[in-house]
């Protein structure tokens, strides 16, 4: 990490990140803009067992939305299914096994959810932070695999689900900690520069906001495809 960047992090964190910046950005929160009721309407979260992608679930089944939980690992899967179902009241929460580092595994999910459900709002939740550097079977970088590549595969091939829909939202939860390094769309699966899981971490988060911004102005986007063009 530069010193700019750590100055431009520490500035930043002491302003947004702290006590005061969480009562600085109350100021502006409408508690009754939650207060909403949205039977019929169908999400998709991944990571949905734990953290910010479980709390997500519950909340919009305490509203009435159907919820599809893609999720890696099979028993925390159900524990949470189980619990959301308990707490929320609501029955109309599906699970699906799907490993998002696998881009087979990805297209194959997509694939039978186009046959079988409609979907309103993707919620792309789930992330990784390996510190090792490891690779996926296909040769691909753990980290970039689930948190680059896995998030835009599925974006894409779920739009034509999403377009069928009134007001379709597709949410990619980013982080702060992007801010802690400069996007190098030219060592998108960290093979040039000693290996730090925090770092790579940093890079995917920059990526889904490059990702995000190309796909607003429908431009290609580079951190799913290498300098020269052809597919990763």
């Amino acid at each position: 990490m530069s010193l700019y960047r750590s100055v431009v992090w520490f500035a930043k964190g002491l302003r947004e990140y702290t006590k005061s910046g969480y009562e600085s950005a109350c100021k502006d929160f409408v508690p009754h803009d939650l207060e909403v009721q949205i039977p019929g309407r169908v999400f998709l979260v991944t990571g949905g067992n734990s953290g910010i992608g479980k709390a997500t679930a519950l909340e919009i089944a305490k509203r009435g939305g159907t919820v599809h939980l893609v999720c890696r690992d099979q028993a925390p899967a159900e524990d949470a299914r189980g619990e959301i179902i308990r707490e929320s009241g609501n029955q109309n929460i599906f699970l699906h096994i799907v490993d998002l580092s696998d881009p087979k595994k990805i297209w194959k999910f997509v694939e039978n959810f186009k046959q079988e459900h409609k979907l309103h709002v993707l919620i792309n939740n789930a992330g990784c932070m390996v510190n090792k550097r490891e690779l996926t079977e296909d040769g691909l970088e753990k980290n970039f695999a689930a948190n680059t590549l896995g998030v835009y595969i599925l974006t894409t091939g779920l739009i034509p689900v999403l377009e069928k829909e009134h007001d379709p939202r597709v949410i990619t939860v980013s982080s702060g900690g992007m801010l802690v390094q400069k996007l190098n769309t030219n060592d998108l699966q960290s093979e040039r520069t000693p290996f730090d899981g925090t770092m790579v971490y940093a890079q995917n988060k920059g990526a889904h906001i490059v990702c995000k911004a190309a796909s607003t102005l429908r431009l290609p986007c580079r951190c799913c495809v290498p300098s020269e063009g052809g597919p990763v």
